[in-house]
């Protein structure tokens, strides 16, 4: 897998919306809103970048890092010892620099939307992994990679922060070889009415009271809320992928189906 740019020659871009004009946006208009979603979402990312980690482990009680725990473990089951390994959305690097710990032979890339993220993912690489592992800022849904040049993809929070998920998950097919994994962790739409308001209420209320400390922006984090309501359940999600060319291995699911990890396969 080629890496598509010299990831080291992206600089770092001030945000160009401040919090406040972030918190005075219409956010449940701009996640209807293909057209516009992004425009939201990656200024964003780029704010919270500095305390991405920090909020992810407050935030989830500490249970991000078993999430990817378990992804990790269904990963080191199936991957071969030399490959091509791809992380989309891969913020501060969790997954990617996982991968590379987990298979030292493996090519690794990560690419976010977010400078920010991304030069704390450099940041973090190890010193004798910086031939082998590398980040830079790119599309997931337009990636510059060849057809079936990815034997892993990664997508930890990944698709429901883009405008068509289900073109992002045809492009993840379009890089992935025929039989290679697709592993992806998320937020999702809980089926059950009554579970989706109580879960979705604290998310509300617990990041905005994170994004009003931290930002004086209630919405940099209660975002998250906003963003599964207009996402879908792990059922659809699951069908869409089917369509997109991926047969589901397995799939687990925590907190009643607000979060799903799903193993599926590109299909030949």
């Amino acid at each position: 897998m080629a890496v598509p740019r010299d990831p080291h020659t992206v600089t770092y871009e001030p945000p160009p919306l401040t919090p406040r004009e972030l918190a005075d946006l219409d956010v449940d208009a701009h996640l209807a809103d293909a057209e516009r979603k992004q425009a939201f979402v990656t200024p964003m990312f780029e704010h919270i970048a500095p305390r991405y980690d920090d909020f992810t482990r407050l935030f989830s009680f500490g249970m991000d890092a078993r999430w990817k725990g378990e992804l990790m473990r269904w990963f080191d089951g199936v991957t071969p010892t030399h490959c091509q390994v791809l992380d989309v959305a891969c913020g501060t690097g969790d997954l990617a620099l996982a991968a590379a710990r987990a298979r030292p032979d493996a090519q690794v890339f990560g690419v976010d939307a977010a400078r920010g993220m991304i030069e704390v993912a450099r940041r973090r690489i190890a010193p004798g992994d910086t031939g082998r592992v590398t980040f830079a800022t790119g599309d997931l849904t337009r990636l510059e990679l060849a057809d079936a040049s990815a034997d892993v993809i990664l997508a930890g929070y990944a698709l429901r922060n883009v405008p068509h998920y289900g073109e992002a998950l045809a492009e993840l097919r379009r890089v992935l070889r025929p039989g290679g994994h697709l592993f992806t962790l998320d937020f999702h739409c809980p089926s059950n009415a009554v579970w989706r308001e109580l879960f979705l209420g604290y998310l509300q209320l617990s990041g905005g009271i994170v994004g009003w400390y931290w930002h004086r922006a209630p919405i940099i984090y209660s975002y998250i809320a906003h963003s599964i309501r207009h996402f879908v359940t792990p059922e659809e999600f699951h069908r869409v992928q089917q369509l997109a060319g991926f047969d589901i291995v397995c799939q687990q699911q925590y907190l009643g189906g607000g979060i799903t990890l799903t193993h599926a396969v590109g299909r030949p």
